[in-house]
């Protein structure tokens, strides 16, 4: 068996931002040279996520809508972990929600997908760079 590993770095210039990295995980499966196996994508920060959905605006702006009703980031000082001069504990909720990996099957060298299904990355405390990880293991 195999294993291959690469990291993403990002750097969405919002607070909260849903990119699609489908692209470079294909990418980095490609350079896994990995044809059978299994794919994990992770983010490496407590503040963001890793999902898989359909890559359509109106979605992406009802996520938004949706997790600002859930956890909304104002006012801040509702929640308690903002007591120790952070602003973002509304971030971390938003990520336990969205999750933090998603596993594909890989299948002939390809992302074994499901109709419409991309990965997204979700940021929700943004501006700064965070990680990735893609680790890859099969034959």
């Amino acid at each position: 068996m195999k294993s291959y590993r690469k990291e993403l770095w990002l750097n969405v210039p919002s607070r909260r931002g849903f990119i699609n990295i489908t692209r470079d995980v294909e990418q980095a499966l490609q350079e896994s040279g990995i044809r059978e196996g299994l794919c994990l994508v992770n983010s490496m920060h407590i503040t963001s996520s890793v999902f898989i959905n359909d890559d359509e605006s109106g979605l992406h702006h009802d996520y938004e809508k949706w997790l600002e009703k859930l956890a909304p980031h104002e006012p801040v000082s509702g929640y308690r972990h903002n007591d120790t001069g952070e602003d973002n504990a509304d971030a971390h909720m938003k990520r336990q929600v969205m999750g933090r990996e998603v596993v594909v099957a890989v299948t002939n060298g390809q992302l074994d997908f499901g109709t419409w299904e991309q990965i997204f990355y979700g940021e929700f405390d943004g501006r700064r760079r965070k990680r990735v990880l893609v680790k890859i293991i099969g034959g």
